[in-house]
């Protein structure tokens, strides 16, 4: 898996991230986590910057939300009966994500992303329920941001020790997030306190 993710990166740059997370977000079965930790980890060895890194990722997750957004807005329910299991979204994952919507609102397009299959499904929903644009750009961008802040900045703090967030997310589930996301912050401020006390 990382041989196969740095040949894409040397191949493809920022561009690719760009495209990665824009068909990964729609609905393709690409390793989103993995390829943001990943990333974290190969600017925290100077193989990639930092920054444009972060911002191609953040830009390829908000547009292939918007995209999702725009298809269930013009093409509803009936696109995703007819063409869902093409871009691997299932009847039960729209179900459990249905249900999800329903009870939570418009905060699962921000909690969404840190839930494998469900984050591909309800920027579609938010469509159908002809949520406003503005409203939805808020809670979905904003989530964008931190997942992406969150898994990058982790790869980049625990460097070569990138791997061991799956051990935790494979072994506790959506559960460990609730670890992660405070984790990611807390180590990734204390990073910088670090670097900048050290200059």
């Amino acid at each position: 898996m990382d041989q196969w993710l740095v040949e894409f990166l040397q191949d493809y740059g920022n561009i690719g991230v760009f495209l990665f997370f824009v068909l990964g977000i729609v609905g393709l079965p690409l390793p989103d986590e993995i390829m943001l930790t990943f990333l974290g980890y190969l600017s925290s060895i100077g193989q990639l910057h930092l920054i444009s890194t972060f911002l191609s990722a953040l830009l390829g997750s908000a547009t292939g939300i918007s995209l999702s957004y725009i298809l269930g807005r013009r093409l509803g329910y009936p696109f995703l009966r007819k063409y869902g299991s093409k871009i691997f979204i299932t009847r039960r994952r729209l179900r459990i994500t249905n249900l999800l919507f329903r009870k939570y609102g418009s905060a699962l397009l921000f909690v969404g992303y840190f839930i494998p299959g469900v984050r591909h499904v309800t920027a579609y929903l938010a469509g159908i329920a002809r949520m406003s644009i503005a409203r939805f750009m808020v809670f979905a961008y904003i989530g964008a941001f931190v997942w992406c802040f969150t898994f990058i900045g982790l790869g980049h703090v625990l460097g070569s020790n990138w791997e061991v967030v799956f051990e935790y997310i494979h072994r506790f589930g959506a559960k460990a997030l609730i670890f992660i996301v405070p984790l990611a912050a807390i180590s990734y401020g204390f990073y910088y306190w670090n670097q900048n006390r050290a200059r």
